[in-house]
């Protein structure tokens, strides 16, 4: 049974400066919830309840997210804030969150490292902190059932245009049904001739115990860290690996663009925002075209 959670959210966020100077990129809103509330709110939806999040040095802001605050819960009450009030506690409360910090920026394959006295001989998911999902079904909880019937370490992957292979980690493997798929290589950022799918690994997955020995002995790598994918195809050849494609969507927010596009999306789905978001929006687009 998958009962424990880890969250990297050591990186830098160097795409958004000077944003992300003092604030962490994981924190920066969807509209007016931080990035990996949402993150975190996947793992709880999906039964999870003992999370850990991997930070490092200018994350604070993360764990004080999380924690209580007294003062602000006293003036929302004084004020009869209730729905905010309601929210602010909720946060402290949404399940048993732990924080560890990567002393060194060393890759997500280190990251993950971090981790190993937390979970020690139990399975867990990884959630990248900088990408959410959208979905009917929890995609962590999805990962959690292939798991339970696999036993096995699991990738969550989601299908990408042949020519955007080069951006993403590629799989390939033998293929046992429409979803899921025996991994038997991967590849980082392949050509796209050379590509052996167009199954892409997309931030989510559940790993076994054996992939810290499989970090442990991985080289440094691309920029000199030691990366997951480099570990993985350390772990395939000990156990299996599974592949699900996912049903859902993925947002990631490590990007400018993507950050704006997801924002948009999200607020076109909220009443107050829809109509008069819209309604900008055809606007600015009829003077663009005039112009």
């Amino acid at each position: 049974m998958v009962k424990k959670a880890v969250i990297p959210a050591a990186g830098l966020g160097t795409r958004f400066l000077p944003a992300t100077k003092v604030q962490p990129k994981e924190m920066l809103p969807i509209i007016d919830t931080p990035t990996i509330q949402y993150v975190v709110q996947e793992a709880v939806d999906a039964g999870i309840e003992d999370i850990l999040v991997i930070t490092g040095k200018g994350k604070r802001a993360i764990e004080d997210h999380f924690d209580r605050n007294f003062e602000l819960e006293n003036h929302l009450e004084d004020k009869g804030s209730e729905a905010a009030y309601a929210e602010i506690r909720r946060l402290a409360d949404m399940a048993n969150i732990h924080f560890i910090r990567q002393k060194e920026m060393n890759g997500l394959g280190d990251a993950i490292a971090q981790a190993r006295w937390h979970t020690g001989s139990d399975p867990f998911v990884v959630l990248l902190g900088d990408t959410v999902m959208k979905s009917v079904i929890p995609v962590t909880r999805q990962l959690i059932d292939i798991y339970e019937q696999y036993q096995c370490s699991i990738l969550g992957v989601e299908t990408v245009p042949k020519e955007k292979v080069s951006r993403y980690g590629i799989l390939g493997g033998n293929k046992i049904s429409e979803h899921i798929m025996e991994v038997t290589e991967l590849i980082e950022k392949p050509d796209p001739k050379e590509a052996p799918s167009n199954f892409a690994v997309a931030a989510r997955y559940i790993l076994t115990p054996e992939i810290y020995k499989a970090i442990a002995e991985t080289p440094r790598g691309k920029n000199n860290e030691i990366q997951i994918t480099d570990a993985l195809k350390i772990l395939m050849q000990r156990e299996k690996i599974i592949a699900y494609k996912f049903e859902g969507k993925r947002y990631d927010i490590g990007n400018k663009l993507d950050y704006l596009k997801t924002t948009i999306e999200f607020a076109m789905e909220r009443k107050e925002f829809s109509k008069p978001l819209m309604k900008f929006i055809k606007t600015l687009s009829g003077k663009r075209s005039k112009s």
